[in-house]
């Protein structure tokens, strides 16, 4: 007698309303396998694109460091980069190099987040500890830089807020080799651990065309071997005056999106080293803007490698102090795309290690 099955519905959150978003998953399930998955979105929502039609440029700038929590600094960049190219406005290069500084330092900050919570998923306690005692270093240098430990409110259309405090500089180098060691004590801790590379090598794979053509950016499109990086490829701030590497995989799984997440900490690190260096004894962090910002009438797109992928911003300005639309491309929704196709075939327990190596922040999913 054949034994007769039913697929089942189960509801995988909403949960983690901090770290990882309040975020749904609906999967029908045959046995263990998944038949077919819907993300629930919405739950985070708060209109920040619509608000934004009622403030003025500077008062946008806070709401984009709840786009992505984890990566605030990157977010704050982007409207002011976009608000820049549309007035044609010179930022002075002490605060260029103050602002390239700090989004190389969230991108750290923001992929030992990643790294902890990750194994923290798949069952590795200890790694999620050691992430976040070295992320604390940078959230204290954020803190003396612009007093906030997590949104930071600290660009500004034309420059920065503040100047670096005195040891301030000294302080970012000093960080770089301790943190170039610790990523050799990560590696010692998981990069060899058979459990780790059973979980994470050829699940969730997928090729460089249908990376392409689900629009994926960041780590999640370099992992098919894609060597695609604003920085690169459309130099903005001062990256065009550093040497770095973009790393990229050949596989498309989840661990070649671990170690390209990986080898993008070592490689901020390397522009870290030369930012510093190079940093200017003085000058202006504040470029000639008007006292009230009225972009002229037109509109912009701009767009960054947050830590996430591309992160975009588009102006439509009609001359006032307010934009008249504005819209974010934000990465971890375009990323999200893919989920579906990834999840169907797969089996519950490659659901969470799938979720996590695309790294979405569902704050920026829902903004």
């Amino acid at each position: 007698m054949a034994l007769r099955t039913e697929e089942l519905l189960l509801n995988v959150g909403p949960q983690h309303p901090s770290t990882h978003g309040v975020f749904r998953i609906v999967v029908k399930l045959d046995g263990e396998v998944i038949k077919e998955a819907t993300p629930v979105m919405g739950y985070l929502h708060r209109g920040t694109e619509k608000l934004a039609e009622n403030l003025t440029y500077t008062q946008i700038i806070p709401y984009t460091d709840r786009m992505d929590y984890v990566s605030a600094m990157t977010n704050n960049y982007v409207l002011c980069h976009a608000v820049e190219k549309l007035m044609d406005l010179e930022v002075p290069e002490r605060a260029e190099f103050l602002r390239l500084i700090v989004m190389e330092l969230q991108r750290v900050a923001s992929h030992l987040v990643w790294w902890g919570t990750y194994l923290l998923d798949i069952g590795a306690m200890s790694p999620f500890l050691y992430a976040f005692r070295d992320r604390e270093i940078i959230i204290n240098l954020f803190n003396e830089l612009c007093g906030a430990r997590l949104t930071y409110f600290y660009m500004r259309v034309g420059g920065v807020k503040w100047d670096a405090p005195e040891g301030w500089i000294e302080k970012v180098r000093d960080f770089i080799p301790y943190m170039r060691e610790k990523l050799e004590e990560y590696d010692r801790l998981v990069g060899g651990n058979e459990i780790f590379l059973a979980r994470i090598k050829g699940v969730g794979k997928y090729d460089a065309q249908t990376a392409i053509d689900y629009g994926l950016s960041g780590a999640n499109l370099r992992c098919t071997g894609v060597n695609w990086d604003i920085r690169k490829e459309q130099p903005y701030s001062l990256y065009d005056r550093f040497e770095f590497d973009v790393p990229v995989g050949r596989n498309g799984d989840c661990y070649d999106r671990y170690l390209v997440r990986i080898e993008e900490i070592k490689q901020s690190l390397r522009i870290l080293e030369q930012a510093v260096e190079q940093f200017p004894e003085d000058g202006p962090v504040m470029g000639k803007v008007p006292r009230v910002i009225r972009p002229p009438e037109g509109e912009t797109y701009a767009a960054i490698e947050s830590p996430r992928g591309e992160i975009g911003c588009y102006i439509v300005s009609k001359g006032k102090d307010k934009p008249f639309r504005l819209k974010f491309r934000r990465p971890s929704f375009v990323n999200l795309q893919i989920l579906p196709k990834l999840l169907v075939g797969e089996t519950m327990t490659n659901l969470i290690t799938i979720l996590g190596g695309i790294d979405i922040v569902v704050g920026e999913v829902d903004a």
